[in-house]
Formats: structure tokens, sequence, C-alpha cells
């Protein structure tokens, strides 16, 4: 079976999208390779996502990711703070406690606390 892993992000800023998804607990390296522009790397899981800016009108805006958090309140106050918009409020589910937010660029972010 294959496994992802890379996955690769357009941001328009860089910084906004590096304060969301460290809210969440991602730890991301600051890269530059030889003429191309400065991008942040780290590892989600098996996956490596990258965030790049976004140039000549690429866009990922409908790209949509999910992480399972330990914590679905803590995550849905700490990504709000760091510039996420709340779409779908914390509700039980099938799977465990889901909302969905969206990042800085309008990325929308499931987030899943399973339940044990």
């Amino acid at each position: 079976m294959p496994i992802l892993n890379l996955l690769v992000l357009r941001v328009t800023s860089v910084d906004a999208a590096e304060g969301f998804y460290t809210a969440l607990g991602l730890s991301f390296v600051h890269e530059q390779h030889e003429a191309g522009p400065r991008h942040l790397s780290c590892m989600a899981g098996e996956t490596l996502l990258e965030l790049y800016p976004t140039e000549d009108g690429l866009t990922t805006q409908s790209t949509r990711l999910g992480f399972n958090v330990l914590s679905l309140d803590t995550a849905v106050d700490a990504v709000v703070k760091a510039g996420g918009t709340l779409i779908s409020k914390p509700k039980q589910g099938t799977w465990g406690r889901r909302a969905v937010v969206s990042d800085p660029d309008g990325h929308k972010v499931e987030l899943l606390e399973r339940g044990l």
C-alpha cells in the first residue's frame, strides 16, 4: 500500500501559516534550496509537510487536511488564536469528536479527537 510522504501547501504568508500550524504542535525548519523561495518544512507523522509562498497565482486553497489531536478544545482554541477561523464547532461523530477550522489562507483543516 502506498504511504503519503509529501504534501505541499501554497500560502500567501509563510509566517502566518507557520503560526497556525505551529499552534497544532508542528515544528518547522526554514529552508531555501539554491535560488528557490524561502519555505518551511516539517514531519507530520510519516508525511513531509511543506509551506511554500504562492507564486504566479498557484493556490492549494481547495486542499483539505486532517490531523488527529489529543485535545480538540485545546487545538481549536490554539489555532483560532493563531489566525485560524472556526468553520464547524466541535461535535461527536462516528470516529470521535471533530471540528473544522481554516488556516489563514482558507485551507480547511479537520481536527479529530479520537475516543478511547
